[in-house]
């Protein structure tokens, strides 16, 4: 199953609002952030569909990761991929507009890409995928300064030959969303919008290619796009699921087994690989404490107010045997966001931030 699966219709219609927006796209060329949880094909999506989509349209692009290397100066992996593309542009930049060679030395981010836009005459579109690793240090944080000025020096100019676009995903929802709401972020404002997830397209094609590779034993469509959306649209745990289910039906009689059968024994398999990631989710939780176990209790059972969550401390304090301060919740939230188990919700209160967990936990407590 090493072929990707394709997304052209959707890397045209988010190219197409980059790059040609109608008058209700045109706040995306302040920023441009998606936000979904790891492992739901991000990364696959924009390199794959994403990256040629916009070069077909004629966009200059540059693709950082920055959970590549996560211990890295952001600033650094970002002018890293920024010569490279100069060097396949052949760009020619004078003493004044040099890309950086050490901490003091060149040029600025805005002068680099002023210089590209002007010689290329074509938009230019920094993609950087988990983007919010920029945010949890100083570097990151003056390099997004950076970016905005790159932003506020180009695409403001009459008749500018190319715009400056950045579009950021990333996997921790919480620092997805500060990037843009909190007023001190250099981005606050621009848009912040889901991840669109694989569909039951996905599941389509993945049984399709395994049935032309000469697989039995496959499960309904209906039964594989239920798998597939208990595990949270999670492609590697979907195939996963399946490699299992045929060992499981090698080990039996394979040309006996029917598609009842697979449909079962998918089912218990996906059980069991949601149990084990809801047991990993929680052993994270557990590891802090027992405070920690009781605000995740009550923000999965519904209850993720901020101002419930600290008018709490009885009820935790004789839930824990201990005295509870209102600081210590406050504390322990922030601790729980910061391992992406909680995240800030649009409307200001707390969530739980992978729904399959939080699924898995009313499942279990038997609450609608």
């Amino acid at each position: 199953m090493a072929e990707a699966f394709r997304r052209p219709q959707l890397a045209h219609e988010l190219a197409s609002r980059l790059l040609k927006p109608s008058v209700l796209d045109e706040n995306l060329r302040s920023g441009l952030f998606l936000a979904g949880l790891r492992r739901t094909g991000k990364t696959t999506f924009l390199r794959n569909d994403l990256v040629p989509e916009l070069q077909s349209l004629g966009a200059v692009v540059i693709y950082v990761d920055l959970w590549s290397d996560a211990l890295s100066n952001p600033a650094k992996l970002v002018h890293t991929a920024l010569k490279n593309v100069i060097t396949e542009l052949s760009i020619s930049l004078n003493n004044r507009t040099r890309i950086i060679k050490s901490e003091d030395d060149g040029a600025t981010l805005a002068e680099t890409f002023t210089e590209i836009v002007k010689q290329t005459r074509k938009d230019v579109v920094l993609i950087i995928d988990e983007v919010q690793q920029a945010i949890c240090s100083e570097a990151g944080k003056q390099m997004l300064l950076a970016l905005k000025a790159t932003r506020d020096a180009i695409n403001p100019r009459p008749n500018t030959p190319g715009h400056f676009l950045l579009l950021g995903t990333g996997s921790h929802r919480s620092l997805m969303t500060e990037l843009t709401a909190q007023r001190h972020q250099a981005f606050a404002g621009a848009t912040s919008l889901p991840y669109p997830l694989l569909n039951e397209h996905y599941v389509h094609y993945v049984l399709e290619r395994l049935q032309i590779e000469g697989y039995t034993s496959l499960p309904s469509e209906a039964a594989a796009w239920e798998a597939f959306q208990a595990l949270g649209h999670r492609p590697e745990e979907f195939l996963r699921a399946l490699g299992e289910l045929r060992s499981n039906a090698d080990a039996k009689d394979a040309n006996a087994a029917t598609v009842l059968a697979a449909d079962l024994e998918l089912e218990k398999i996906t059980d069991r690989m949601r149990d084990a990631a809801y047991d990993m989710e929680l052993g994270k939780v557990e590891q802090l404490g027992k405070l920690a176990t009781e605000i995740f209790t009550r923000v999965a059972a519904g209850d993720g107010n901020p101002q419930n969550l600290l008018s709490a401390a009885a009820t935790f304090s004789a839930a824990i045997g201990r005295e509870i301060r209102v600081e210590e919740i406050q504390q322990m939230v922030n601790e729980l966001i910061s391992t992406n188990v909680l995240i800030r919700q649009d409307h200001g209160s707390y969530g739980i931030t992978d729904p399959v967990v939080q699924e898995i936990w009313r499942e279990r407590r038997g609450v609608g």
